[in-house]
């Protein structure tokens, strides 16, 4: 089938292309980007008066299936990224039974087939059953197809134990460790950041250096054993710090930062409660300021949303009681467009690479770019369009958000993958709501 896409204007940093133009697709890719197509017999969609970038990349999504589907089933975490312009994700492996094995990466593929509303590439444990105790079963993974590994939520503490991993996968070409980089022994029962907000609520906290002690062992060891480090959800200005040490070193370390880290303080506890709970804990303004100035000068790599639902129940059982997560598929591309590009504070084309190109790049998947050839998967963006983020519409089964009631300008109205409208209007197709 040929579609040809008109009038809209075209942000693609892959071709530093920003401007007026037509796209043509034909079985599934774009096979032309031209001023004017004249398409022939085509469905033609006119986009006047919108912006079409290349498909949204998540590198860091829990979909909870198999195992914790009252949370959220890949169907339905797929269909909450269809909603938010999200054409492709990375699923964490943090499901029961862990990812360890083949059959459980190639279970997870199947169901994101059978749903059919994006492009689902599961990530493989470090250690098997992501208990911390011995090594996965890396060759298993790597013939099934696995690039990237993380026991994310249960970093590897044996120092030891995690060097001879890292000297394991480095073995692999082309593989991608995640680390979520925490000394749990510095948590202890810490429920948010530790600072005056906590002080005030007379809360246990967590402090910055749970994560900072972590990120520079992580960085360390990966450099000894040769192998590409990728820095989960940074949350502190010192963590920034030391990525900007190894990187200036030459080091292969990339790193990602959360819209939640980007966009809220600890403040936030003290109107959502446990809505804004999550691990790492939303830290300070300074902190917000340090992560934004690192995404905006490229020291931060990409943007990922740690889309990590829970029950309604869960989250309704208190501060001390619920689960860290929040769930941040359909609200990370209007609040990014609307308080930072918007406000002036990152350009449309760094949100996009951050947030397309660069992921695409990372894992080495044919996405995040607009070139004739490459698969048509793209996002159409109305930066006009204003509302409210109200979780009752949300797909994800995670109806709960620190955004519910934020006001928003400019939000995703059609979603294509492989050529296919997954998404119009905010309705996504063969999903329920």
């Amino acid at each position: 089938m040929r579609i040809c896409l008109k009038g809209g204007r075209i942000v693609d940093p892959s071709q530093k292309l920003e401007g007026r133009r037509d796209l043509l697709i034909e079985d599934g890719r774009i096979v032309a980007v031209e001023p004017e197509i004249s398409p022939g017999e085509a469905r033609i969609i006119d986009l006047s008066g919108k912006t079409v970038v290349p498909g949204f990349i998540d590198l860091h999504v829990h979909l909870r299936e198999p195992g914790f589907e009252e949370k959220e089933t890949i169907a339905s975490g797929t269909a909450a990224a269809a909603a938010g312009g999200i054409t492709t994700l990375a699923a964490m492996p943090n499901t029961e039974p862990a990812a360890d094995s083949a059959a459980v990466v190639e279970l997870v593929r199947e169901k994101a087939a059978a749903a059919g509303h994006c492009r689902v590439y599961p990530v493989g444990v470090l250690t098997r059953g992501r208990r911390g105790r011995e090594p996965a079963a890396f060759s298993e993974l790597y013939d099934a197809g696995v690039r990237a590994f993380s026991d994310d939520g249960s970093p590897v503490a044996d120092s030891g134990l995690f060097l001879r991993i890292l000297r394991q996968l480095a073995r692999f070409p082309g593989v991608l460790v995640m680390a979520h980089s925490e000394d749990l022994s510095l948590v202890a029962g810490g429920l948010l950041h530790e600072g005056a907000v906590s002080k005030k609520l007379g809360l246990p906290g967590i402090p910055a250096a749970a994560e900072t002690v972590a990120v520079a062992r992580d960085i360390i060891l990966a450099q000894a054993a040769g192998v590409p480090l990728h820095l989960s959800h940074l949350s502190t200005a010192a963590s920034v710090e030391l990525l900007a040490w190894a990187k200036e070193r030459g080091f292969p370390v990339t790193a990602e930062v959360t819209p939640h880290h980007l966009l809220l303080t600890d403040e936030e506890i003290c109107r959502s409660g446990a809505r804004a709970k999550v691990n790492p804990p939303l830290r300070t303004a300074k902190d917000c300021r340090a992560l934004l100035e690192a995404l905006r000068t490229g020291l931060i790599d990409i943007i990922a949303t740690d889309h990590a639902p829970h029950t309604p129940a869960e989250k309704a059982a208190g501060l001390e009681e619920a689960p860290c997560g929040i769930a941040g598929l359909e609200t990370a591309v209007p609040m990014l467009l609307t308080e930072l590009v918007g406000k002036g504070k990152l350009s449309l084309p760094d949100l996009v690479q951050a947030f397309s190109c660069r992921p695409a790049e990372l894992l080495g998947l044919e996405g995040g770019t607009l070139r004739p050839g490459a698969p048509a998967d793209l996002v159409v963006l109305d930066l006009e369009a204003e509302g409210v983020i109200d979780p009752a519409g949300f797909y994800t089964r995670a109806r709960q958000s620190p955004f519910a009631g934020f006001s928003y300008r400019g939000r995703p109205v059609m979603t294509m993958v492989g050529g296919e409208i997954k998404m119009e209007q905010g309705v996504v197709h063969g999903a329920k709501s």
